[in-house]
């Protein structure tokens, strides 16, 4: 086995989810049944996020007066709505179940986190898995005490995975809050542009170590991230 040990990988729009678009969906379908006027941008400004998290934000965009009673009740709506359109959107990316297939023949460790709840990680990875994708730990914030831009459900998936260090992990990632998460875990970051939530320009805004269209893409960077170990380099070396 080489230098490198585990690779961690957002969801919807990253490996399930072209375009990432159930969140946006259910976000705006429930916003729409109280006539609360949103847009695309807005809904996706947080996208990554503990769903929760991410309603409050948006709501303190688009409606600076609503209360954290407010949110609660949105996002007790958003719950059921969510669960319904999951399987409308769960189809696994093209290229990724192949790129898992060579990212553990390279004897790597393939972990996941998402913004989704505990109930609707389940009902994903279960339709992942009938399509070939079937990651060895699967995190939600739940698990692990707080979501992004936190590291902690990156520790856990380490725990569970029993690899180590953290600076051996790369987080794969379409939104800036899974660069923050990366980064904040100690680990090399790769955003994704081109099948999900963030633009180019918005993800090279977060920093991230590379950027790659999808995740099918990612061998070169492997490769490269695998060169850095090898020669002694961290992932926040200036030498990078």
């Amino acid at each position: 086995m080489g230098v490198l040990k585990a690779v961690i990988l957002d969801w919807a729009g990253t490996t399930v989810d072209l375009g990432s678009r159930a969140p946006l969906v259910t976000i705006q379908t429930v916003l729409s049944r109280h006539r609360i006027p949103v847009t695309e941008a807005q809904v996706r400004r947080d996208m990554g996020l503990p769903k929760r998290e991410h309603m409050r934000r948006l709501l303190a965009v688009i409606d600076p007066s609503a209360t954290e009673k407010r949110v609660d009740e949105l996002y007790a709506e958003f719950i059921p709505v969510q669960m319904e359109l999951l399987a409308d959107h769960s189809t696994v990316i093209p290229g990724v179940v192949e790129a898992v297939e060579r990212m553990r023949a390279r004897g790597l460790k393939i972990g996941s986190t998402t913004g989704y709840t505990r109930a609707m990680l389940d009902m994903l990875a279960d339709l992942a898995r009938r399509q070939g994708y079937a990651p060895d730990c699967s995190l939600s914030p739940e698990d692990a005490g707080a979501g992004r831009p936190h590291p902690f459900m990156i520790y856990e998936a380490a725990i569970r995975m029993q690899v180590y260090p953290l600076n051996a992990f790369v987080k794969v990632g379409d939104t800036p809050s899974d660069i923050d998460e990366g980064r904040n875990a100690g680990a090399w970051t790769v955003g994704v542009y081109g099948t999900g939530n963030s633009s180019k320009d918005e993800l090279e805004a977060a920093a991230p170590h590379f950027l790659i269209e999808s995740v099918a893409a990612v061998d070169p960077v492997l490769d490269e991230i695998e060169a850095r170990l090898t020669r002694g380099w961290g992932p926040y070396d200036e030498r990078r």
